[in-house]
């Protein structure tokens, strides 16, 4: 019996009582697994289903050329994040970012430990970390922005330049960027809550330029509306 630890992304109900988790799982990257029973009453694991936790999956032999199911779950590590709704909605929306734009990463150990860091930066309360986790995700796909003497963030070629290319990288959020490019522990750089929306809004403009089918998550308006 094959056994992984993964982070979870998603799941969404398959027929009355069953359930397809997804997942990134450490081995194995992005990775979709079937759940039965999730949904009868006598099943009280749902609750453990949480985005961003980290599990640990029993998987069934695979037959044909379906999914893998779960014969049993645990969770490796619980934490209070979810009781926090700052922090709570940092992770729906990551969790939600992933789910989205990682599906078709295999295994990547930069990645798995970038979530693992995020989460403790979460709960350490830093409410910001889901800005810093983003550039690092970029970064360890090797897509970061190359640092020179510019002042502002050219977020087409991923260079900085003498002069404003966009809008909203304005010469504030472009040395944000290079604080955070520059920065051996960029999770310590405290950025100002005014430039917060500024800035994600600037990491979402790149992420479209230099990841392939890139889509915006569905809840960017929510986590935006708890910043503001």
């Amino acid at each position: 019996m094959n056994s992984q630890n993964g982070f979870l992304l998603s799941y969404i109900k398959y027929s009355e009582n069953d359930a397809v988790l997804h997942c990134f799982t450490e081995e194995e990257g992005f990775q979709s697994y079937f759940l039965k029973g999730l949904y009868t009453k006598k099943n009280k694991k749902k609750g453990l289903l949480l985005p961003l936790s980290k599990l640990n999956f029993s998987l069934l032999p695979i037959k044909g050329n379906g999914i893998q199911t779960i014969s049993k779950f645990e969770m490796v590590k619980s934490n209070d994040i979810y009781t926090d709704i700052r922090c709570n909605t940092v992770v729906f929306f990551i969790s939600d970012f992933l789910n989205q734009n990682l599906k078709h990463e295999n295994k990547n150990h930069h990645i798995f430990f970038c979530l693992e860091e995020f989460i403790d930066e979460l709960e350490s309360q830093n409410y910001q970390s889901h800005l810093i986790f983003l550039i690092k995700i970029l970064k360890v796909q090797g897509v970061a922005p190359l640092l020179n003497d510019g002042k502002f963030l050219d977020p087409e070629t991923g260079t900085f330049s003498l002069e404003m290319m966009q809008q909203i990288f304005t010469e504030e959020i472009s040395a944000i960027w290079q604080a955070v490019l520059s920065s051996t522990n960029p999770y310590q750089i405290k950025i100002p809550s005014a430039f917060r929306k500024d800035f994600l809004d600037s990491i979402l403009v790149y992420y479209h330029y230099h990841i392939t089918d890139f889509r915006i998550p569905a809840s960017l308006e929510i986590i935006q509306q708890i910043f503001e």
